[in-house]
């Protein structure tokens, strides 16, 4: 795989999530007091925001990259899904969009890049804190530049751990992993977005986090920057996750039995 290949493509997410980024800001300073929600599932928010920033992100990688294939939250590509396997981008425009929708700062613009069913670019920018999570296949992960590794706390009693939640598995199952998590020892949090949630595994601002069900768009770059911040993660790709979707988990390496356990996984 050449290198310039792979450079040429980094330097364009990272390009794209600074850009659609800005685009988040200033929707988010202009909105009204009272915004009007939109939703297109029971708990699942939609904004003109994020139709718009994925437009730019897909018109941008088909200008520069116009073989390569296109997967993401609100368009998805039927031609993507045939050439699965090959050059495929994975996009999430907004993930936290509710948090968005409601004023609340904790949402991020996710960009993923796949050659041949493995991911080798990931790209994560959160807008409000300018903070750029940026990891590249072999090469570590960084914020801002900076290196960023995992916590590497042993102890559950003492781990921090965000259980996202998700109307795609039944309650009661989401409900077990929670219970089983506080009866090993752990604080447990939600905050909306996975793709972040997974980036603070790998920043060490958290040391695991889990979800039963969440979509390839929400969880493929964030979990490249954990497995290069020295982390574990499951193989999320199995079983075609990339178009269905699957369980995710990342956490620091000494504590992923107790997670696989709470969640009923396999290693």
């Amino acid at each position: 795989m050449r290198s310039a290949d792979l450079d040429a493509r980094l330097a364009l997410a990272k390009d794209i999530a600074r850009e659609g980024g800005a685009m988040m800001l200033s929707s988010l300073n202009n909105r009204t007091n009272a915004p009007v929600h939109k939703f297109k599932g029971a708990h699942d928010y939609i904004t003109e925001t994020d139709g718009a920033v994925e437009k730019m992100v897909r018109s941008r990688i088909t200008a520069a990259f116009p073989a390569d294939s296109f997967l993401g939250e609100e368009t998805v590509d039927d031609k993507a899904a045939a050439r699965y396997g090959r050059d495929i981008w994975v996009v999430d425009p907004i993930d936290g969009t509710a948090n968005f929708a409601r004023g609340v700062p904790h949402f991020c613009i996710s960009v993923a890049f796949v050659r041949d069913g493995r991911t080798e670019l990931g790209v994560v920018y959160d807008p409000v804190h300018d903070e750029l999570y940026v990891a590249r296949r072999g090469q570590g992960a960084t914020r801002n530049g900076k290196p960023i590794r995992v916590s590497g706390i042993g102890d559950i009693r003492q781990c921090i751990v965000e259980a996202g939640w998700s109307l795609r598995v039944p309650n009661e199952k989401y409900l077990a992993v929670v219970e089983g998590l506080y009866r090993a020892g752990a604080q447990v949090r939600r905050a909306g977005s996975g793709t972040l949630g997974l980036a603070y595994v790998a920043d060490g601002r958290s040391d695991a986090y889990c979800e039963l069900h969440i979509n390839s768009w929400d969880a493929l770059a964030a979990l490249l920057l954990v497995e290069e911040a020295g982390g574990y993660v499951n193989d999320f790709l199995a079983n075609d996750g990339l178009r269905h979707g699957n369980p995710v988990l990342g956490c620091t390496p000494a504590i992923k039995d107790t997670l696989l356990r709470a969640m009923k996984l396999q290693a």
